[in-house]
């Protein structure tokens, strides 16, 4: 039962911090309708920003937005490749996740991995720490669901704004931006920079609670994303009270899930990218299945 408890506990607290990546992926690969390669080198922006900082003694809580804004940079530049230079989509995203490499080689002295073991963390100071006073591991799983939780609310409020109806516009009636005299390519550049912003917010998160940072650490994190967003709209896309930014998060809880059972089965970690893209396949089948069926129901409908 211990074992159970500790699995599922550590299943929760990584899909909420990851959840935090899906809610970005999921602003710029389903409201953009933009395939951005990018969150590969953004994530782990976030982690190196977020231990660079706290060594220098950054309130944990202050690195988590300035790790926000680095993020929001690397999509602005993005962005600018992709509507002002006019490279494509793909394109853009894979030279940004190039150069940030070596930008997060830079942000930590040039070290592969950076530890910042007994600092100060969101999740061993003030509230996190009073959580697990309290909790124990489990006091890590609420800290980050709080976390976590915040980051959707804010997202689903700035959605429903005029600003965030216009970029749904951007995604999918560019034609309509246009006619209410904005720049959709505007609108696109600002959904990359938050779309990034929050994938650099979950690499921080995850650096902090697990008290170092790897520059390697972005290695599938696009294919991670995507699964879980693509997953969580396929189980639970037509629940009509659970909005999207909620089942973005859902479909890593599931994701994580397999990932986890599959470890503890025994699978050797060499074969671990290898499952994230089995996963990835599976997501890719089913959402493909559930759209088959939806459009089946509506040529029924009107018939």
């Amino acid at each position: 039962m211990d074992i159970f408890l500790n699995l599922l506990s550590v299943i929760l607290r990584e899909g909420f911090i990851y959840g935090i990546m899906a809610i970005g992926v999921y602003i710029t690969y389903k409201v953009l309708d933009f395939p951005d390669l990018s969150v590969d080198g953004t994530f782990p922006l976030g982690g190196c920003a977020s231990a660079a900082l706290i060594t220098l003694g950054v309130n944990p809580i202050i690195a988590c937005v300035i790790c926000f804004g680095a993020g929001a940079l690397a999509g602005l530049v993005t962005g600018i490749l992709h509507v002002k230079l006019k490279i494509t989509d793909l394109l853009s995203g894979i030279l940004v996740m190039t150069a940030l490499y070596s930008v997060n080689m830079l942000v930590t002295s040039k070290k592969a991995v950076l530890s910042i073991f007994n600092m100060n963390t969101i999740f061993n100071t003030g509230l996190g720490k009073l959580l697990y006073d309290i909790f124990g591991q489990w006091g890590w799983v609420i800290m980050a669901a709080i976390v976590c939780i915040i980051v959707k609310i804010l997202v689903d409020i700035y959605l429903s704004t005029k600003s965030g109806l216009l970029l749904r516009g951007a995604g999918s009636n560019s034609l309509f931006v246009t006619s209410l005299g904005r720049d959709p390519g505007n609108m696109k550049i600002l959904g990359l920079m938050l779309g990034n912003g929050l994938t650099a917010l979950s690499g921080a998160v995850l650096t902090q609670q697990k008290e170092s940072a790897d520059v390697s650490s972005g290695t599938g994190m696009v294919v991670m994303a995507l699964a879980a967003v693509i997953l969580g709209e396929a189980l639970f896309g037509k629940v009509s009270f659970i909005r999207a930014t909620t089942t973005a998060v859902l479909g890593m809880m599931i994701y994580r899930t397999g990932l986890t059972v599959a470890m503890q089965m025994g699978l050797d970690t060499i074969y671990l990218k290898a499952l994230m893209s089995g996963l990835f396949i599976i997501a890719l089948l089913v959402g493909r299945e559930n759209k088959k069926r939806q459009n089946n129901s509506v040529l029924r409908s009107r018939l």
